[in-house]
């Protein structure tokens, strides 16, 4: 058995068309500004893949390079500004600290990433609309979300309704703030059984039908066992040191997907996994187009 490798780039495609027919139905052309501060290249290359979507589903990008000491000031600006109906910043800026509060000064309403404190309670409390009326529907994280949708087309779904990853267990290496974690929850959230690693051990993620949210343990689970029972596998560890993970270590049949920039997977992981996904990129720019949709729509909703 030879793994099908999916190729995001295809998927985004079939997401901007629909995209594009969103916005030729919004009054008013949208515009996404950019902050780029920090230039090592992987957030040049992010920040150019931005402008490259946006410019392909027909939204204005505007990319700035403010200094340190003044991107601060910058994304108020930029939230106060009714003519700016997104905003990304590519991180990272400063420190991770200030990073976490440099999240926090932009407005929500323009969060087209998804990761400010009040979209990251809507996923935590599983929360997916933020009315009452259930017509104006939470933003979730680029990458996380990313990754969701190319599970589903990668056939990783078993369950029905609000559950759609329901009996199936998954092993995610990476419990970031920015994607590892709320990864893990959205996992949980739609019913998956959810082992979580990081440098600090594992946690595991499980649905809890009837309550807001999910429940998470520390458990003792080692790498090898979780790899073994894993339905779907999703690395997403930035070092050269981590232990590429290799064909005989994971269950046969599993859906393997890396959103990290570099390698996490042995080359023969494709002659026993399902499905291969080496990579998200295309994919994580495009559901920030969409975050910009429905923010714009939630907006202007009656």
């Amino acid at each position: 058995m030879t793994a099908r490798t999916i190729d995001p780039a295809d998927l985004a495609e079939s997401i901007r068309d629909g995209i594009r027919a969103d916005l030729a139905a919004i009054p008013e052309r949208l515009t996404v500004v950019g902050f780029l501060v920090d230039g090592d290249r992987p957030a040049r290359t992010y920040a150019e893949y931005t402008r490259r979507a946006c410019a392909e589903v027909g939204i204005d990008f505007d990319l700035r390079t403010p200094r340190a000491d003044d991107v601060e000031a910058a994304v108020r600006d930029a939230g106060a500004d009714d003519g700016m109906h997104g905003v990304f910043v590519y991180y990272p800026v400063r420190d991770p600290e200030r990073d976490r509060w440099l999240r926090e000064l932009v407005d929500p309403r323009k969060d087209v990433e998804g990761l400010h404190s009040f979209w990251s309670r809507c996923l935590y409390e599983n929360r997916r609309f933020i009315d009452d009326a259930g017509t104006r529907r939470a933003v979730l994280p680029c990458t996380p979300l990313a990754v969701m949708k190319l599970l589903g087309e990668a056939g990783a779904f078993r369950g029905d309704g609000d559950t759609p990853l329901a009996s199936v267990k998954a092993c995610v290496f990476n419990r970031s703030e920015v994607v590892g974690r709320p990864l893990a929850a959205m996992l949980a959230n739609d019913g998956a059984e959810v082992t979580s690693f990081d440098l600090s051990g594992s946690l595991v993620f499980r649905h809890a039908p009837g309550i807001q949210g999910h429940h998470v343990d520390a458990v003792a689970t080692d790498r090898a066992t979780a790899l073994a029972e894993a339905d779907v596998v999703v690395t997403g560890v930035p070092s050269r040191e981590f232990p590429l993970v290799r064909a005989d270590e994971i269950k046969p049949g599993a859906v393997c997907v890396n959103f990290s920039t570099r390698k996490n997977f042995a080359d023969d992981v494709v002659e026993r996994a399902s499905v291969f996904v080496p990579r998200v990129g295309s994919m994580t720019v495009t559901m920030a187009m969409r975050n910009a949709v429905r923010l714009y729509r939630n907006a202007h909703s009656s």
